[in-house]
């Protein structure tokens, strides 16, 4: 498996681990190094406003925090796993009823234990953003086992193959 195949799997297991993001059929349709585009169809389920048909603010930002989680978790560096820490949206107009919402985010940054994002929901005006996000994300590269806690599994494989618990 080459390293685009497991960041394509990574990123699935993501979104998929995800309860709301099958809730709103978010999936996911590119992933790169650091970056990410995903999209949910219109659903009249997620209407904020039945007068107008426009899908609530709320799905669109949690399509934006999912589309920036799976951005961190594309990065290079290869991290294990993340989380929000902090999201802003600005929103810059209603999407168009009855169009398939788009996120792009990009993981621009990265420290030890920070990434930082930009994000942008599209609909099928492209030239004009539904919104915008910045954000941080944890993040948990893997580590070596210490000495203890390797001496740990190392007790406990023994006693489970003596047949102990």
């Amino acid at each position: 498996m080459n390293d685009e195949d497991r960041m394509q799997r990574l990123a699935r297991q993501f979104i998929e681990a995800i309860p709301y993001s099958k809730a709103l059929s978010i999936t996911l349709d590119e992933i790169g190094e650091g970056a990410a585009v995903l999209s949910m169809p219109y659903d009249p389920a997620l209407v904020g406003d039945p007068q107008t048909g426009v899908i609530h603010g709320g799905a669109v930002s949690a399509l934006m925090d999912t589309c920036g989680g799976a951005a961190v978790m594309a990065h290079p560096s290869g991290p294990m796993a993340t989380a929000t820490m902090d999201l802003r949206i600005d929103y810059m107009r209603a999407a168009t009823p009855g169009q398939r919402i788009t996120a792009r985010a990009e993981c621009y940054h990265i420290t030890r234990s920070v990434a930082f994002v930009r994000a942008v929901a599209l609909d099928e005006d492209t030239d004009r953003p539904v919104a915008t996000a910045s954000g941080a994300f944890t993040v948990e590269h893997s580590r070596p086992a210490r000495k203890d806690e390797a001496r740990l599994n190392i007790d406990m494989q023994t006693d489970t193959q003596k047949g102990g618990k």
